[in-house]
């Protein structure tokens, strides 16, 4: 089931790549991979804490 709209998973997809690059080409900390959390939650289009919270920005 997905719970996250077109937008939504395309602005977690960018925001994800950003975060990552920052690993390799920014400060270089550890930091950085915490992209990978909205990269793969975009790329799947589920969100754990949207189910926990009850949001949804998926129309159907």
């Amino acid at each position: 089931m997905r719970n996250e709209g077109n937008v939504d998973r395309a602005l977690r997809i960018i925001a994800g790549l950003i975060l990552i690059s920052l690993a390799f080409v920014g400060p270089k900390t550890a930091w950085g991979w915490i992209g990978v959390v909205p990269l793969a939650t975009g790329l799947i289009g589920w969100c754990p804490a949207y189910t926990l919270l009850g949001l949804n920005t998926c129309k159907r």
